[in-house]
């Protein structure tokens, strides 16, 4: 079978679960979208947030690049792809809830963390993953398993882009007055388990273990 004729299989599934029979979800759905929750995950093929959260098709609002970063509030007159998918979300469908979904073994984070220099102009993934500078310095120590310091890095990458989130003034706003909530989730894929960020222990903390525990 080639890689074409999965995918076609995949949506022969796709359209009997969804449109064969009544197909009540796209009648609704193709009058609009009204989602809850906006995800901001890595384009890893790993890690698909509708995939590991068990979704259905209008459930979640997604965002998806690179170590799942979200830039600073910027007013510059260049183009803004994540910026603009998070004001839609935010401003347009009123989602209640964000999340920033990070992840084990991210390689844009690997990046980050062993310095990788942009050789030109047109090295977007280098320039990128600097956004989460600040992440690879707390984590840099003497003497740390690489493996250790790549965990730590793709964690606080999670935070940085959750502080960024807030320099968003139209974000900040709905924060403040408790219309909208904040996340950081982190996805330890080698455990099947799901970590998220505790703002006021400044750690992650297990929010649904694996398995094996």
């Amino acid at each position: 079978m080639s890689d074409a004729d999965k995918l076609i299989g995949g949506f022969r599934r796709f359209q009997n679960k969804y449109f064969a029979g009544e197909g009540q979800l796209f009648e609704t759905l193709k009058r609009g979208q009204n989602p809850s929750t906006l995800f901001i995950a890595c384009s890893d093929s790993r890690v698909d947030p509708a995939i590991i959260t068990d979704c259905d098709p209008g459930d979640i609002f997604v965002v998806r690049n690179v170590a799942n970063l979200v830039p600073p509030y910027e007013v510059d007159g260049t183009f803004h792809g994540v910026s603009s998918a998070i004001e839609y979300a935010v401003c347009v469908l009123k989602v209640k809830q964000i999340v920033v979904l990070g992840h084990f073994a991210c390689g844009g984070i690997r990046a980050l963390v062993e310095g990788y220099e942009p050789q030109t102009d047109a090295d977007f993934v280098g320039r990128w993953v600097r956004i989460a500078e600040r992440a690879r310095y707390q984590v840099l120590a003497p003497g740390d398993d690489p493996a250790i310091r790549l965990r730590r890095c793709e964690m606080a990458a999670i935070v940085v882009s959750l502080d960024n989130l807030l320099s968003f003034p139209f974000i900040a706003e709905r924060v403040e007055r408790g219309e909208l909530e904040l996340a950081g989730w982190y996805f330890d894929l080698e455990q099947g388990a799901l970590y998220q960020y505790n703002r006021g222990a400044g750690a992650f903390e297990v929010l649904v273990d694996s398995l094996a525990a």
